[in-house]
This record gives structure tokens, sequence and C-alpha cells, in this order.
């Protein structure tokens, strides 16, 4: 049987040859996505096959028909979603004063270079540290609750940022800064038209990598001083032996930070046009 070639938008305008490449892209993308989701299907299966004929423990490893009937459970009485919630609003909000913190910082640095040198040293230490270390002092000295949970979120990416967009910044072609230094402009206009438009796609990627830091930091406060949120649940889970809540709960997860960074691929296009 004949594979129907793939329709290409604005096919008359190129030629034959692009026509072909086009095509043989397409389909190749297309083997991709269906290649992704056989073995997602093939995975699934082979996991219910090894609980249902007991080649695994179903209590310590769950099957996927178990999860899916307590995701629909937890779903219907609006307790899931709720936790879900808890996190994305804990993770968003720790995910924007990351940008928000790091952009006002590095900017500074970049405008007075004699103090962004003298703290470059600090950053480095304060990124190197494990920052599951700082939790239980940020716990002691703020107590639990929301508070807590999102300055654990901002801990994680924090410095890091910071390190990367001032480093960014320095990277600026001078040749251009020296356009605008001749042009009779000041340090600010440089900033503001020269290297920060510049850095714009190197802010999307440092963006891209923080908003999943965000999700990891939320989850270690959870762990710890949370009393709601997928964290909490997780935790919750391994105490009371739900494994099934346990696993459910890190799958919600990994859907979460696959849609996070869905949304920023999506701005980068966007900001690309």
């Amino acid at each position: 049987m004949k594979i129907p070639k793939p329709k290409i938008k604005g096919a008359e305008h190129y030629s034959e040859g692009q026509l072909n490449y086009l095509q043989r892209k397409k389909l190749y993308q297309f083997g991709i996505t269906w290649g992704r989701i056989l073995f997602l299907f093939s995975f699934l299966l082979l996991w219910q096959i090894a609980a249902d004929k007991e080649w695994i423990d179903a209590f310590f490893f769950s099957s996927p028909i178990d999860i899916t009937r307590l995701f629909v459970d937890k779903l219907l009485n609006l307790e899931l979603l709720h936790h879900i919630g808890i996190t994305l609003m804990e993770s968003g909000i720790s995910f924007l004063l990351i940008i928000l913190l790091s952009l006002i910082t590095a900017s500074c640095f970049w405008y007075f270079p004699s103090v962004g040198k003298m703290f470059e040293p600090f950053l480095i230490l304060l990124n190197s540290l494990p920052k599951s270390a700082l939790a239980p002092l940020i716990i002691v000295w703020m107590g639990t609750g929301y508070p807590t949970i999102i300055l654990c979120g901002i801990s994680v990416g924090l410095f890091g940022c910071i390190l990367n967009l001032y480093q960014t910044f320095q990277q600026t072609d001078p040749e251009r800064l020296k356009l605008i230094t001749t042009l009779g402009g000041n340090k600010f206009q440089a900033f503001t038209k020269v290297v920060f438009p510049g850095s714009l796609p190197a802010f999307i990627s440092i963006s891209k990598v923080n908003i999943g830091l965000a999700l990891v930091g939320v989850i270690i406060g959870e762990f710890l001083a949370g009393k709601q949120g997928l964290g909490y649940l997780i935790i919750y889970g391994s105490q009371v032996y739900q494994l099934n809540l346990v696993i459910l709960s890190i799958l919600i997860l990994c859907a979460i930070a696959v849609l996070l960074y869905g949304i920023m691929n999506i701005i980068e296009k966007r900001l690309k046009c």
C-alpha cells in the first residue's frame, strides 16, 4: 500500500526538490511521534501484564488500571484537583519571583560591574550548595506554610539564574555598546536597546530551565513543610503505604513538568516571530 504524502501548506511556492525534502521531514516527524506513542503504550501494557501475571508485586509497583481508578476517584471528589492547584500556584509564584529577582540583580551587576565581581564568588558558592540542606533552616526560620514552600522553590533556581543572566549580559558585543556610546546614548539606553534585547533568546532558555527548578524546589518544600500539594501526597502515601497514590502523584508531576516546558516552548516561538 502506498503511503499518502503529507500535505504541505503553500506547496505552490516551493520547487519539487523542496517539496520532497519537506515531505521527508514531515514523515520523519510523524514516525518519531508515533514511535513515542507506541513505546509508551507498550510500556503500560507490559506493566499491566506483569502485575496481572504476578511477575511483579502489585502492592509495591501498582498497575496502570489501579492508578487510573485512583485518578478517577480522586478527580471526582475534587481532592486531587485541589492538590494539583496548590502545587501549580506555588510553582508559578516561585518561578515568577526567580525571574524577577534574577533580572533585577543581574541588571544591577551589569550596571555596576564592581558590585557584580564582588558578589560573584558568593553566588557561585550558594548555587553549588545542595538546596535540600537549606530547606530545614528555612522551615525553622519561617515555620510551615505557603511562604516557606515558595521560598524553597525560589532557592533552587535563583542563584544559578542570576549567574547565567549576568554572564549573558557580559557577553554582549562590545562594538554595539561602543556604537551606542558614540551616538550619545547612556548606559541605561545601552542596556534597554542592546544588552537585554540581544540576550532575549538566552533569557528564554534560562527561563525554560528555571520553571522546572521552581517545581523541584516546591516539591522539596512540600515534602518537609507542606500540608497540601503533590509533594505532600507523595510523603503521605509513602507513610501509610498507599503506593498507588505515590506513583499517581509522581506521574502527575511528570505531566505538569512536560506541560510547563511546552508552554515555555510556545512562548519562545511566539517571541521569535
